[in-house]
């Protein structure tokens, strides 16, 4: 049995391998090309893109790993029926559902493993993914100058504007020919400056530039008197230009979402939910009961565990006639319980919001579970599949998994908007679509013994060939006449 084991497991990695790289390089690739409109123009260095490109990785392997594991089970299996292995195997005494034992073992361990994934790898690297495009998205274009165009630069924040116009710019080096620049950062004076060449250059900061400009001359004109001209010829001139780099900044730590928390962190965070619905509500009671008691001008009614505020001082007019004045009647019994229920429909509101955020933690929690578990259940489901469908080749093998990650994907998609919505619970959203698979893988894999008959004595082929051939004879012209000949 140790032959045959390695031998079913070899059979499985090369499947396993091709269709991980496969699906993960498609998927990732889109993922990339849907944020890809983020990053270009941003001026971005290597290792920005690159960590960029990592970073986006563990979203895609967490989808792309069970999705593998399927398709390695139905076209291993696929393939040892198809070359009459199982029935080889059958006929020597090792029921098929043996052989599915080791691919089952491997999907165990594979589920393992990608639990600590998704708990460990996968929120740390959508927490760094997130702070990443969060501070991309802040960071300026890149300080672009096109030829025989009048630039603007903006220095300082914006509150410095410079205009540069250029004949012609060589980007790589930075040297530009037939320059000119319009420097109106100072309210007082226009100062245009003509130079027969410059080079721009950023500081080690990046954050500043400085125009070497050559063999040129400065026109500067006072606003603040008449007649206020100047011309002054330079062999070199350098011109600072404050603030207007571009490098990228990091503005440190972001509140985690639910996807970028571990499970420990998740819990702590409904624990603390649970205690902020409860203050709510404490806080809300209280508030209701000294109302009311304010109204019927009676001292605040004790709840135990609750806190009542006591009632407001009774304004000057309103105290004791003969001591400190007039006493009049107190609040209309409506305004009273308007005010109530403005306060309690508050109070709901708040923890109907908590709640919300309760439910999809809870969700999340049970998502890291299921999807880890796919992997074990797709290997049952698989086998018995690929063994009566084995003659259908790679194209039955693609239509069958595409099938099967609709049906997961669409269920546990949808579940999660109903349980986000408080529409059923989380852990049957999460789980109702491993439980429905794996209830039925175990009732194919129950009658893989018999399905491997079938297919050698042919009577399951012969069966889907008949079904075919009167449906072609039934709604093709061609296939009537033929029908009609033999008759």
């Amino acid at each position: 049995m140790r032959i045959l084991t390695r031998y079913v497991l070899r059979a499985h990695v090369g499947p396993f391998l091709f269709a991980f790289t496969a699906l993960t390089g498609l998927l990732f690739l889109n993922a990339v090309a849907q944020r890809m409109e983020n990053l270009v123009g941003k001026g971005l260095s290597a290792d920005v893109i690159l960590d960029f490109l990592v970073l986006s990785l563990p979203h895609t392997i967490a989808l792309t790993l069970p999705m593998s594991v399927l398709v390695a089970v139905l076209y291993a299996f696929s393939e040892l029926t198809a070359n009459s292995e199982l029935i080889a195997m059958s006929a020597g005494g090792v029921r098929p559902e043996r052989l599915v034992l080791p691919v089952a073992v491997t999907g165990l361990l594979l589920t393992g493993g990608m639990f600590l994934f998704n708990d460990r790898v996968l929120p740390e690297a959508n927490h760094r993914l997130r702070n990443l495009i969060a501070d991309v998205s802040l960071k300026s274009p890149t300080f672009n100058l096109e030829e025989r165009v009048i630039n603007t630069i903006e220095t300082e924040g914006g509150v410095g504007k410079v205009y540069l116009e250029a004949a012609r710019i060589d980007n790589t080096t930075g040297r530009m020919w037939d320059v000119v620049l319009y420097d109106l950062s100072d309210p007082t004076s226009h100062r245009t400056t003509y130079a027969d060449s410059a080079v721009a250059a950023f500081n080690r900061a990046q954050t500043d530039l400085y125009l070497t400009l050559y063999d040129g001359t400065i026109h500067e004109v006072a606003n603040d008197r008449e007649g206020g001209f100047t011309r002054s010829a330079f062999r070199v001139q350098i011109v600072p230009l404050r603030g207007v780099g571009n490098e990228l900044e990091r503005h440190g730590e972001r509140p985690r979402r639910d996807r970028e928390m571990t499970i420990a962190m998740m819990k702590d965070g409904i624990r603390a939910k649970k205690a902020q619905i409860d203050g709510v509500r404490d806080a809300s009671l209280g508030r209701s009961l000294g109302v009311v008691a304010t109204a019927l001008g009676r001292p605040p009614i004790g709840v135990e565990g609750v806190d009542v505020p006591p009632p407001p001082p009774a304004p000057a007019n309103t105290r004791r006639a003969g001591v400190d004045g007039p006493r009049l009647p107190p609040p209309p019994r409506d305004e009273v319980v308007r005010g109530v229920a403005r306060d309690a429909a508050q109070s709901v509101a708040q923890i109907e919001s908590m709640e919300r955020s309760i439910r999809e933690l809870k969700v999340e929690i049970h998502k890291k579970f299921s999807i880890a578990v796919a992997c074990f259940v797709f290997t049952l489901i698989g086998a018995p599949l690929a063994v009566r469908s084995h003659r259908g080749g790679l194209g039955t093998v693609i239509a069958i998994s595409v099938a099967i990650f609709a049906v997961y994907w669409a269920g546990l998609i949808g579940g999660e908007r109903l349980a986000d919505r408080g529409v059923i619970p989380p852990w049957f959203a999460m789980w109702v679509v491993d439980a429905g698979l794996f209830v039925a893988g175990a009732l194919l894999l129950s009658r893989m013994a018999r399905d491997v008959v079938s297919t050698r004595s042919g009577a399951f082929e012969e069966r889907v060939t008949a079904w075919v051939d009167r449906m072609r004879r039934r709604f093709t012209p061609a296939g009537r006449r033929t029908g009609e000949a033999a008759a």
